[in-house]
């Protein structure tokens, strides 16, 4: 899936995930649109996530192919406007 301006993003998550929630929450509340993989009980899915961004917590955003990480990373990116610009790109 694609935003509105085409940038494709990606959420890692498991569960249960109380940042995974909150970041999909924050997500939808800007109308931004993102393709979940939900690795609850995919291990090797969780090795390809280790290898593609080098963390194993939930949930990891990629925007198109920069990892953004965690919850965290992502409301700041969202309060700083970094999220914006990413997805302008």
């Amino acid at each position: 899936m694609a935003d509105v301006n085409g940038s494709r993003i990606t959420m890692y998550t498991t569960d249960p995930c109380g940042f995974c929630r909150q970041a999909k929450a924050l997500l939808s509340a800007r109308g931004v649109e993102y393709e979940e993989i939900n690795l609850a009980k995919d291990p090797s899915g969780r090795a390809a996530l280790v290898e593609r961004t080098g963390q194993m917590t939930f949930p990891q955003i990629v925007v198109g192919e920069r990892s953004i990480g965690g919850f965290r990373e992502l409301l700041e990116a969202d309060r700083d406007g970094t999220l914006q610009t990413l997805l302008a790109a």
